[in-house]
């Protein structure tokens, strides 16, 4: 046994050095969450839902112990972003949203109750989907790219006629700036969501639309629409046989829409990148891929930095085309 004297300078030096490490165990406390609110801007059923309440799955029992989804619809997607700026910076309430509400809707409406970079911290890209261009049947079956699609408008400018998922949606300036692209002077024709469009499409309603991949796919499968293109860096998982448009010369109309997890604005460095991490791995579990792939979404990962360059880089972007197409923003 050691010597009283021995004994009481080792506690002494062992108590000294767990006082920081006490202090670091408070921090870490407070850093960790025991419950995550993952806001959602949209109602249950559809993609933003989905991606949040498989994340919120990971979440818990990881970077906390519980994660509740709270959809907040209304406002194309706006309030939940409103119910994340008034919240606590202490990493206990993520939003998962598509890039258009924090990229485009700066341009597309007059006034925003949140200023994307200074509101939101950026955590991580969790998901990505291109856009794909496709005709029905009111374009002729000769009609099988877009160089052919390009040549029939011209010849028929009454049928160039391209549906959209709203105006000022991302898919309404994407057909805007596929017909400048292309010498087109297309029809601007806008529904309550890409699936109307691609179903008006495939019924013979109108020539043809431009919406998410995941609009075309079921329609595509059928052999009620043909794609002819699509705004993927490379060949498409769901379309293969489908061109690029930057493989036609049209680079510009390389775009997607990802999806994005975000923390309140003020919200500490180390928390912002700790949640990125969690939900990094949970993007790369097999079960997560193939739950994105039957939404025809492909997964994607980011630190918050890499999120936060995307985020600038499409919102300069897009300001210019937007004031340039003579839209008129909204409320």
């Amino acid at each position: 046994m050691l010597a009283d004297p021995l004994r009481r300078r080792l506690m002494l030096k062992l108590s000294a050095l767990a006082l920081p490490l006490a202090g670091q165990g408070t921090a870490i406390a407070q850093a960790r969450p025991d419950a995550v609110r993952v806001l959602c801007g949209y109602p249950p059923g559809g993609a933003s839902d989905s991606i949040a309440r498989r994340l919120a799955e990971r979440i818990a029992g990881g970077y906390a112990r519980v994660a509740v989804v709270d959809n907040k619809p209304g406002a194309a997607g706006r309030l939940a972003v409103e119910e994340l700026r008034k919240g606590p910076a202490d990493g206990s309430t993520l939003l998962i949203t598509p890039a258009s509400v924090v990229t485009m809707y700066p341009h597309v409406y007059r006034q925003l109750s949140y200023d994307v970079f200074t509101d939101l911290a950026p955590v991580a890209v969790v998901a990505s989907t291109a856009f794909a261009l496709a005709v029905g049947p009111k374009v002729p079956a000769s009609v099988q790219s877009l160089d052919d699609f390009a040549k029939w408008c011209k010849a028929n400018p009454a049928l160039a006629q391209c549906g959209n998922a709203g105006a000022g949606s991302m898919p309404h300036f994407m057909a805007m700036l596929l017909g400048r692209e292309t010498g087109i002077d297309l029809i601007h024709i806008p529904y309550r969501g890409g699936p109307a469009a691609m179903q008006d499409a495939a019924a013979g309603q109108i020539s043809a639309a431009l919406a998410t991949e995941g609009s075309a796919l079921s329609l595509e499968q059928a052999g009620k629409l043909r794609v002819l293109a699509t705004t993927a860096a490379k060949r498409s998982a769901f379309f293969p046989n489908a061109a690029t448009f930057e493989s036609l010369g049209y680079r510009h109309l390389t775009r997607s829409e990802w999806f994005g997890a975000f923390m309140q604005g003020r919200t500490r460095p180390d928390i912002a990148a700790r949640m990125s991490e969690a939900l990094g791995a949970a993007v790369q579990e097999l079960d997560i891929r193939e739950a994105w792939h039957k939404l025809s979404l492909s997964p994607a990962t980011s630190t918050p930095a890499e999120l936060q360059a995307m985020v600038r880089a499409e919102h300069d972007f897009w300001g210019p085309l937007v004031k340039a197409s003579g839209f008129t923003p909204e409320a």
